[in-house]
């Protein structure tokens, strides 16, 4: 798979080497490797590049999305075409990645995907693509695209559980997680997180045991990312397929078209900011009648954590948001059993409608929950959140102000804005405000901001 070269000596070890991919990467055009190679403006180089080294890094503990290119500033990577396919040089590339020379073969599949999902992008969603991203059924065909394209929309039985939470979580709450992943692969089911540490690693490594136990060998552990994130959140090692969706909006998307229930573990403002997206879907009238289970669960010392959320909601959403979803304390083995039988739900109304398994054509997802945000100041201050509103309309303006705290945490734009104009002002009627401060305030004393080093809010309130 790879051929391993002389490398220069840098501050960390580093190896160069030739990789040639094993399927799927011998069908790239040439004009889609030129793209992949081109550093001039526009070009895709520097986007691969910062994505391939948080694959070569998968594992890393710190969530700064600077710090694997300042360990390795050396690090290059080319794409070539040849006759036999394609051809990957790694030049500098971490160490970590490799064994005697020859690169993981898991990391080095995960290293494939990056480089096919950012070639269709490339192509497919570029400006001169024929991809209609103006429109909702538009932004959904490509969503349809991306994940046929990785090879995920495999005729099958529903049996995916979305796991959402933090990357930034306690042991104990880690250690809850690999149970309730354990409890999941028992039932059969398989896991789909967004690829990172923390709640997103734990359900994967619990799931593994179950699988083996039960002998299945045919089983999926689904990281869905996008380039903003995957450097604060590199891909876990047991992660055996992943996909790069373009922005954040086409991420969430793709985790509510892909799975066929979610369950929520304690985490930060990436995790709200998913919950907010869920429900303000959910809520919608073209969407009351969608089986669709949604748990919120945690050890017994989350129990706090998930009041407050529950009270955020309320006073935000109203009651009517608390009937989409339930919460299960300390109890992993009824939270897979729930699952399970929500999944059941789930298969039923699919065969009623005649709606595919592997893809939730269902749901009605709204333009507003799919153009894609860009968290300047100014949009962040101009984000309504005042009462009145329809519940999915404010959901979605919710969804936005913690999306852009996201980028201040943990995305290099957000954080170089931070950094040039200071932190973000947020808009918003007192009640609302004050409960979302709360709720931020406990984000940071539980340290579920940030993985490393103190934390100095990317954000103001304003009442």
């Amino acid at each position: 798979m790879s051929e391993s070269l002389a490398a220069i000596d840098t501050s960390l070890p580093t190896v160069n080497a030739r990789i040639h991919p094993r399927g799927g990467l011998d069908v790239l055009s040439r004009d889609e490797v030129a793209r992949l190679r081109d550093v001039s403006s526009g070009g895709m180089h520097g986007l691969l590049r910062g994505c391939a080294l948080a694959v070569l890094t998968s594992g890393s503990a710190s969530d700064d999305p600077r710090a694997a290119r300042e360990l390795y500033p050396h690090f290059d990577i080319q794409v070539h075409q040849q006759d036999r396919g394609v051809r990957i040089d790694l030049v500098n590339a971490p160490a970590m990645a490799f064994v005697d020379g020859e690169i993981i073969r898991g990391v080095a599949e995960l290293l494939f995907a990056a480089v096919r999902d950012l070639a269709y992008i490339a192509i497919e969603l570029g400006k001169e693509g024929a991809r209609d991203l103006d429109s909702s059924d538009g932004i959904t065909d490509a969503v349809f695209g991306l994940l046929r394209n990785a090879r995920l929309l495999q005729p099958c039985e529903p049996n995916l559980v979305v796991c959402w939470g933090g990357h930034s979580i306690s042991r104990e709450e880690y250690v809850y997680t690999k149970q309730v992943g354990y409890e999941l692969g028992l039932r059969g089911l398989d896991i789909c997180t967004g690829c990172g540490p923390g709640a997103m690693k734990g359900p994967m490594k619990g799931a593994t045991i179950a699988h083996a136990k039960q002998r299945r060998r045919r089983t999926r552990y689904i990281g869905i990312t996008e380039p903003g994130i995957i450097a604060a959140e590199s891909p876990n090692p047991i992660v055996n397929h992943l996909v790069i969706m373009p922005d954040i909006e086409k991420r969430l998307e793709a985790f509510v078209r892909l799975g066929h229930g979610i369950i929520v573990f304690p985490g930060g403002v990436g995790t709200a900011e998913e919950i907010l997206y869920l429900l303000g879907i959910l809520l919608r009238e073209e969407n009351a009648h969608l089986p669709f289970p949604l748990i919120f669960t945690g050890p017994t010392t989350s129990a706090p954590y998930f009041e407050q959320i529950d009270r955020f909601l309320r006073l935000t959403l109203g009651e009517a948001a608390t009937s989409r979803y339930q919460i299960i304390i300390g109890d992993c083995a009824q939270v897979a059993r729930r699952m399970h039988e929500g999944i059941g739900k789930v298969r039923g109304h699919r065969i009623a409608q005649k709606d595919s398994f592997f893809f939730n054509w269902s749901v009605d997802v709204p333009f507003e929950f799919q153009r894609p945000f860009v968290p300047t100041h100014e949009a962040m201050a101009a984000l309504d959140l005042h009462h009145g509103r329809k519940p999915h309309e404010l959901a979605a303006d919710l969804r936005r102000a913690f999306s852009g705290i996201v980028a201040g945490n943990v995305k290099e734009d957000g954080m170089r804005r931070i950094e040039e104009f200071g932190p973000f002002e947020i808009h918003g009627d007192p009640d609302m405000m004050q409960s979302m401060d709360a709720l931020l305030r406990a984000f940071v004393e539980q340290r579920r901001m940030k993985i490393a080093g103190e934390y100095r809010p990317c954000y103001r309130l304003v009442a």
